[in-house]
């Protein structure tokens, strides 16, 4: 694919930072169904930056295995887990689920 350099470089500014804001999320939110989504986003945007190097059948593959397989089994797994020890005691200032502790 070829785009302009603006264009391309935007692109990449762009799932650079849902890269980080995804990463972030996975670490500081303290629900573990919250971190399931923000991982499914940052799994999301690895596979579209495969797509300005011309790799779309990596990006297929990257979005139907990890996006569609991983990240749904691990949203399976964290709703059977028991969700109500999670919110005994919620602190506010609590980085991720279990740094501190």
């Amino acid at each position: 694919m070829d785009l302009p350099g603006p264009i391309h470089d935007f692109l990449l500014v762009f799932l650079g930072s849902g890269l980080i804001l995804g990463g972030l999320g996975v670490v500081l939110l303290t629900n573990p169904i919250y971190s399931a989504f923000s991982l499914g986003l940052v799994f999301v945007c690895i596979s579209l930056f495969y797509i300005p190097s011309n790799s779309h059948f990596v990006a297929a593959a990257q979005l139907l295995i990890y996006v569609g397989a991983i990240n749904v089994l691990i949203i399976f797994a964290v709703m059977f887990m028991n969700g109500s020890e999670y919110y005994k005691d919620f602190n506010l200032w609590t980085v991720g689920d279990g740094v501190l502790r």
